[in-house]
Formats: C-alpha cells, sequence, structure tokens
C-alpha cells in the first residue's frame, strides 16, 4: 500500500477482509479442539492397543505415566487423554513462539500480503496432513507444520494497526478479538457435529478435517483476491509538484511510554497463569461437579459467548490500559473465587470473570504493543509479543497441572491468584498510557 493515510472507505472494506478471513480461519482452527480426546483415543486404541510398529504415541503415553506417578496424590487413567491434549497442545505454542517473530519480521520486509499467503500455505499443508492422518506420526506432523505456520492472527494485528490511527487503535484490535471469541463459540460445536459423519474409515475424523481445510482453501483464495498491501511503503514518492516526498514511514518514530520488555513481560507471565486456569478447567469441573464433555463445552461456550459480546460493545470503547487493569482484577477474582467455591452458582461467576478477562487483557496489550512499534518494525515487534504470550501458554498448562495435582485446587488456585495479583502489579503500577491517546479518552 501507498505511504498515504488510508480513506475510510478503504479502511472499512480491509477490516472486512481481516474480519471474515480471522472468522474462517479461528473457525476452522477450533474444529479439532472438542475432538483430541476421542481423536487420542483413537490413535492410542489403533497403534498401543493393537501393537502398531510405530512406537511415538507408545513413548509419549510412558513418558506421561512417569509424569503422574510423580504425584502425591494418584491421577485417574481418565485423564491420560487430556494430559496428552495438553502436550500436544504445549508443543504448538512452543513453534509458535519460535515462528512468531520470524513471520513478523517477513511481513516487514516483503510485506504483510506476501507473508500471511505463505502461512496460508502451510496451513493447506498442515489441516491436508490431518486429513490423511490415519496413523498418529501423520497427525503429529500435522500439529508441527500447523505451529510453525500458523500466523494468521498476530499479521491481522499488525495489518489492523497498519490501517488504524491512534484513535481507532483499540476498537480495531478489539475487533481481532471478537473474532477469537465468535470462532470458539461456535467453531468447537460444528467440528464436533462434523466428527460424527464418518466418511473414511481409516480417518473417523476426515469429514471435520475436510470441512476445515475446504474453509482454509476458501480463506486463502478470498486473501489472494481481496486483501491489498497494508505495509506502509518506506520508499519515497514523487509530490504532486515533482518533488520527493517522504513516506509515511519516514516520520521520527513513535515516542516510547512502555518498554518492549515490560510489555512482553506482562504478557508472558499473565499468560503463564491464566492458560494454566483455562487448562484446569476439565479436571476442575469433573472433580467437584462429575461434568461431562458436553457439559464442560457448555460452559467453555458460555465464556466464549459473553467475551464477544462484551468485545463488541464495551472493550471497543475502553481506554486500552484500562481494559486490561478491569480484566486483570476480574482474573484475581476468579482465581480465588475457584480455589474456594464449593456450588455450580460459584462456578459460573467465575466463568463470567473469565469472560471479562478474556475479552480484555490480550486486546488491551496487543493494543500497547502496536503504539510502542514504528511502522518499519510493527510485524516484527508484534510477533516478539505474541511469542512471548505463546512461551507463558507453553508452559502454564504443564505448571499449573503440576501444582493442581501436587497441593490440591484450594492452594493451586491461590498461588495462581497471588501470580495474578504480580500481573495487577506491573499493570497498575508500571504500564502506561501513551500520550497519543492520553487526551482522546
Amino acid at each position: 500500500m501507498a505511504s498515504q493515510p488510508v480513506s475510510p472507505a478503504q479502511r472499512k472494506k480491509i477490516l472486512r477482509v481481516i474480519f471474515i478471513s480471522l472468522l474462517l480461519d479461528l473457525t476452522s482452527f477450533t474444529f479439532i479442539l472438542p475432538l483430541f480426546p476421542r481423536l487420542l483415543e483413537f490413535y492410542r486404541n489403533l497403534e498401543v492397543n493393537h501393537g502398531a510398529s510405530n512406537p511415538i504415541l507408545n513413548r509419549i503415553l510412558l513418558g506421561l505415566n512417569t509424569y503422574k506417578q510423580s504425584f502425591s496424590r494418584p491421577i485417574s487413567d481418565r485423564y491420560d487423554i487430556v494430559l496428552l491434549g495438553g502436550a500436544l497442545g504445549s508443543l504448538f505454542s512452543l513453534l509458535q513462539a519460535i515462528a512468531s517473530p520470524f513471520i513478523g519480521s517477513l511481513s516487514d520486509k516483503y510485506g504483510r500480503r506476501t507473508a500471511l499467503l505463505w502461512s496460508m500455505a502451510g496451513n493447506i499443508a498442515s489441516v491436508a496432513l490431518w486429513v490423511i492422518a490415519t496413523d498418529f506420526r501423520t497427525f503429529l506432523a500435522s500439529r508441527v507444520v500447523g505451529g510453525l505456520s500458523e500466523g494468521n492472527v498476530q499479521l491481522a494485528t499488525a495489518m489492523a494497526a497498519d490501517i488504524s490511527d491512534e484513535k481507532q487503535r483499540g476498537s480495531t484490535m478489539a475487533m481481532v478479538g471478537a473474532c477469537f471469541s465468535i470462532a470458539f463459540t461456535f467453531g468447537p460445536a460444528l467440528g464436533a457435529a462434523l466428527a460424527n459423519v464418518k466418511t473414511v474409515v481409516a480417518n473417523p475424523f476426515a469429514t471435520a478435517a475436510g470441512f476445515s481445510l475446504m474453509l482454509i482453501l476458501v480463506e486463502t483464495l478470498y486473501l489472494y483476491l481481496y486483501l491489498p498491501e497494508t505495509k506502509p511503503s518506506s520508499q519515497p514518492s514523487k509530490a504532486n509538484n515533482g518533488s520527493i516526498a517522504e513516506g509515511k514511514t519516514l516520520a521520527k518514530p513513535p515516542r516510547r511510554t512502555n518498554s518492549y520488555l515490560l510489555l512482553n513481560a506482562t504478557h508472558f507471565i499473565f499468560i503463564l497463569f491464566f492458560s494454566g486456569m483455562e487448562f484446569s478447567f476439565p479436571f476442575m469441573t469433573y472433580d467437584l461437579f462429575a461434568y461431562t464433555s458436553p457439559q464442560s463445552g457448555r460452559l467453555l461456550g458460555f465464556v466464549g459467548l459473553l467475551a464477544s459480546i462484551l468485545q463488541g460493545g464495551v472493550t471497543r470503547r475502553l481506554h486500552p490500559l484500562r481494559a486490561i487493569q478491569i480484566g486483570v482484577v476480574s482474573c484475581v477474582a476468579s482465581f480465588f473465587l475457584l480455589g474456594r467455591m464449593t456450588t455450580k452458582a460459584g462456578l459460573w461467576t467465575a466463568a463470567s470473570l473469565l469472560a471479562i478477562t478474556t475479552a480484555t487483557v490480550v486486546t488491551g496489550l496487543n493494543t500497547l504493543s502496536s503504539f510502542e512499534a514504528a511502522e518499519t518494525e510493527r510485524g516484527g515487534k508484534l510477533g516478539n509479543h505474541r511469542s512471548w504470550g505463546q512461551i507463558g501458554r507453553a508452559l502454564g498448562p504443564l505448571l499449573f497441572c503440576t501444582l493442581y495435582w501436587w497441593a490440591g485446587r484450594d492452594i493451586a488456585y491461590a498461588i495462581g491468584g497471588v501470580g495474578m495479583l504480580g500481573v495487577c502489579t506491573l499493570v497498575f503500577g508500571a504500564l502506561k498510557s501513551p500520550p497519543s491517546i492520553s487526551d482522546t479518552r
């Protein structure tokens, strides 16, 4: 895109493309989430119980069993699949942490559109491997390829920042966050329904995988046809009088308000505790209330639906720093409530507080991070920011699960609450509002 300011009509068009493509991408991504227990059980029965020649899954399960036996409290075999799913989730997040800075830097060098289309090529390969995954080794390969190539979210964030001025930045980031909440509300239910349609005997989940692949292909074609380049040009352009006018990115860099170290550390610590709490939900609801998978799914669906409503109606109007502050306080309250509650009413109250956190914190941190990056480095800096969050998401479930089973629910959530109080200290005591938006909110 040229270095001239984006017209309102062009901005509206680009936002529509970003929104639709993100919905397609995240809906496809969430198809697999409710299928993990059945899917991994299928591969376990196929390759372990039936003596398949591929030993990868067997070695992984042996390692997880050794991990389980180290706890002071026994863990039911029911959680073998849950722990395996968590291990794969951590692997995916770790690969994302490695890839995100590179994808962001490539978008700074070659353009957002080019980087996104290459990322989509990797996504297509990943989902295609899932379609043909008749053994665990192929399925594992699909997750590795997906973890290394998924760049849609961070590039959508960078593009949203490219076409938004200081006053528009927060509401635009809230739109990106709303895509997450909408997709996570409806995508898992659709994936579960498609998994009941059996079309390939060797891969009972081929229907869901095939539909996911179709969404990715439609998204790629849509992006190819309708997405323009949004990265401001760093090349000088001819002015109307024949002189050379500097491009938008040649202006002086933004004045630093929050250091990258502070923003990335806040993101990492927050996601470390928050993701651990998310992963503990299936354990906790089963232990306390004997929740089935559909009941847990409805609870998480409620969180996603409420979060999408809040992002569309409230978060986009909030100052980004205020949104973060509200979110972390809600998260502290949820942690301590989950550690003490004994009724379903308490559980749903805690879930409502989590929805507030989901709707605010990451969106606000992404917005603040975008203000600190010059246009020529925005993709890389936002990629680094996402990378720190993904490291937290890789470590959080493992550490919190260990704490939960060693020390018990009360102590685990109390320690999580104290950790989140530490995040509150950073948010209220160290983070500052950029001057460019302090006077407009």
